[in-house]
């Protein structure tokens, strides 16, 4: 059969979700909640039939609506044992029944290792039968279930203790096998769990936007807004992770199980994160069984708790990182254009960078240009962006034209502008430096005071004002200028006209300041600066198109952002890699939990990006996506950074790139808008009112 679409998909989702309504219609439910009758809706539904097809995002689907209305069907158990019970030889009558999973590993405390006994089961008073399945490969045993024994506790309905019969059924199977049941499974739970956090979170936010507290709604305190952002962005993530591992398996990629790992990861830590932060937001209200939230609560954590009786036997992610030689899931797009980058950049040495932002390797540039890279479309800029980033090659400054001037200029420049400028972005040989920030206008960039007022004496400008903060002024040539035409506009931003103005320009001075980095940036004053008004680049007051069609392109930036990290990352692996026992200890152990959650975060913000890109290409990308790609690659830079020193001690403290990454940390945090005002962004894209 065909492989299911995306609108199959939806449809899908669409069915079940009607099927659960007139059923289980939400958490609450869960009290006294039908699961036989839910479950027999599912068969007769095809919920179960969907492993013959691969059809794993469908399946996923369903499972996640069961989590929105906390209903415990335990469907990826059917979907596994269907995919099993498969492969036998000789077939018996087809199995009719409710079908769990369970696995056994000998000499574990842990899992349901005995033969007569199968604990923590989901839904095991309306099930009928049990596939134990051997973690070391072996004979996987369907049997009838003789007894369910209620246990009482935090999941409700209640997990089971079962008693197994005799066979009905037996199936060979290899380690590989069990293995990819157990990735199957464990990624059916953290997919449950996040979508029960994700509808809780749901609540929170449309509690913050009605809920009154000293005489304002509680989404318009800063603290609320942040909590409610950083749900989000982890929501955002887990589920393009988790995307991401379906789109591999679907397709037969290698890599899937790693994937799934991956999203995994992230949702056992952000699914509980997720619903406690939501239940600050509802406060009271959340907390008493008449909401959905208490119950919503009960299946997060269950889910979560019921991950680890599924064991894989390659470790957690960071094991399977040092130990199989595994890198991290490439980005599915652009892989044609990455291998002819690949031809180009290995002939150029990379190394960190300590200098200035605009310190850029001629020759290399030379070469993009002549190769037709500072032409790419927004993807494929994405793309360069990342290799040069992640080999750590001197080509900033060109790149940064390209992705943030370029576009502004072909969109709202003249005739005269595109011919003048466009040529140089080409051939990598505009150098400039933005000018935005100033002391009283940082992220706010609409607060900003430089003036430009009209020349009496002609058709042109003075600009008075001081911009800071600006890196590699000192370099430039040319400068991006934000400055204030109408110190009347309301809204402020209205009255804001962007020039592009040579750096020789008389009345331009500067100061230098060497940041943390090692990077230059510049205290840049304009006093009595007279420009033509062929500077000007846009409609007089319309500069704010121009500058968020600049702040666009910006967005791209981020993928070498995230592809640094990337590099980081793989230098601490390759570093580990030389003894891991003496580097980060055995399985299980602080350092590797440590490590695991950097690859993951890292995997996140790279998916992130990739969203970010797709909504720029769509017309979008700054309500959401990139604000939340911004916060989670600068905190994560932060952490990346001291983990690195925890990990390797002293000696990631000398000179390279983990104590360099470590002090250009703080640039990701603030760089552009800081992750307070970003997280403001977030918060008023998912539609909670603004602070006073």
């Amino acid at each position: 059969m065909a492989t299911m679409t995306d609108s199959d998909v939806a449809a899908f989702a669409d069915s079940v979700r009607g099927v659960l309504a007139k059923l289980w219609p939400d958490a609450r439910t869960a009290a006294a909640g039908p699961i036989g009758e839910v479950w027999d809706a599912a068969v007769a539904h095809g919920w179960f039939e969907l492993a013959s097809e691969r059809a794993l995002g469908a399946a996923l689907a369903a499972v996640r609506e069961c989590g929105r209305v906390g209903c415990p069907l335990p469907v990826m158990d059917g979907y596994v044992a269907g995919a099993l019970l498969a492969r036998r030889a000789a077939p018996a009558a087809p199995v009719a029944g409710r079908i769990l999973v369970a696995l056994q590993q000998k000499g574990s405390d842990r899992l349901q290792q005995d033969y007569d006994r199968v604990r923590y089961a989901e839904a095991g008073t309306t099930a009928t039968h049990v596939l134990t399945l051997p973690v070391e490969g072996g004979t996987a045993r369907l049997r009838p279930i003789l007894a369910a024994t209620p246990m009482p506790g935090l999941a409700v309905p209640d997990w089971s203790e079962l008693a197994p019969g005799p066979d009905v059924s037996t199936v060979d199977v290899d380690p590989a096998a069990v293995d990819e049941a157990a990735v199957l499974l464990r990624l059916g739970l953290a997919v449950r769990a996040l979508a029960a956090a994700e509808r809780t979170h749901e609540l929170a936010i449309e509690h913050a936007k009605v809920r009154r507290q000293f005489g304002r709604p509680v989404g318009s305190f800063g603290a609320v807004a942040a909590r409610v952002a950083q749900c989000q962005i982890e929501l955002s993530a887990g589920n393009l992770l988790i995307a991401d591992a379906v789109r591999r398996f679907e397709a037969g990629a290698a890599d899937w199980p790693l994937a799934a790992e991956i999203a995994t990861r992230h949702t056992r830590v952000a699914a509980p994160r997720v619903q406690l932060g939501a239940h600050h937001t509802l406060a009271a209200t959340g907390y008493f069984e008449e909401h959905e939230a208490p119950w919503l609560f009960r299946r997060v954590h269950a889910d979560v708790t019921r991950i680890a009786e599924f064991p894989r036997t390659a470790g957690d992610v960071a094991d399977i990182l040092v130990e199989s030689g595994a890198g991290l899931p490439t980005p599915r797009a652009g892989n044609e254009l990455r291998t002819r980058l690949a031809q180009l950049l290995d002939r150029y040495p990379g190394g960190p960078r300590t200098g200035d932002a605009l310190d850029d390797d001629p020759e290399l540039v030379r070469a993009l240009a002549e190769g037709g890279y500072l032409e790419l479309g927004v993807a494929d800029q994405v793309v360069l962006q990342e290799e040069i980033g992640y080999r750590r090659l001197p080509a900033n400054a060109a790149l940064a034209a390209t992705t943030m001037l370029g576009n502004a200029i072909e969109r709202h420049g003249t005739a005269e502008q595109k011919a003048a400028f466009l040529p140089l972005i080409r051939r990598g040989q505009l150098r400039f430096c933005l000018g935005y920030s100033e002391p009283e206008a940082g992220s706010d960039l609409a607060s900003l005071r430089t003036l430009a007022r009209r020349d009496p004496a002609g058709d042109g400008w003075i600009i008075d004002g001081q911009k800071v903060w600006t890196t590699g002024a000192h370099l430039a040539n040319y400068v991006w200028l934000a400055t204030r035409t109408d110190p009347e506009a309301n809204p402020p931003h209205a009255g804001i006209t962007v020039f592009l103005v040579p750096m020789d320009t008389p009345g331009i001075s500067l100061v230098k300041h060497r940041a943390l980095s090692g990077e230059i940036s510049c205290t840049v004053t304009y006093q009595d600066v007279r420009v033509p008004d062929t500077a000007r680049v846009g409609a007089v007051n319309g500069g704010w198109p121009v500058i968020t069609d600049a702040l666009a392109g910006e967005r791209v930036v981020m993928g070498g952002i995230a592809a640094s990290l990337h590099r980081q990352l793989d230098d601490l692996i390759a570093a580990a890699r030389v003894d891991p026992v003496a580097v980060l200890g055995s399985p299980g152990s602080a350092a590797r939990e440590r490590l695991s959650g950097l690859a993951v975060r890292v995997q996140a913000t790279r998916a992130l990006v990739g969203a970010a890109v797709e909504a720029i290409e769509a017309g979008g990308g700054t309500r959401l996506e990139a604000p939340m790609a911004a916060v989670l690659g600068g905190e994560l830079a932060e952490d990346f950074g001291e983990a690195a020193l925890e990990i390797l001690g002293p000696a990631a403290a000398l000179s390279g790139a983990f104590e360099y990454g470590l002090r250009l940390s703080i640039m990701y945090v603030v760089g552009g808008g800081t992750n307070d005002v970003q997280c403001g962004l977030i918060a008023r894209g998912l539609g909670l009112p603004r602070s006073r």
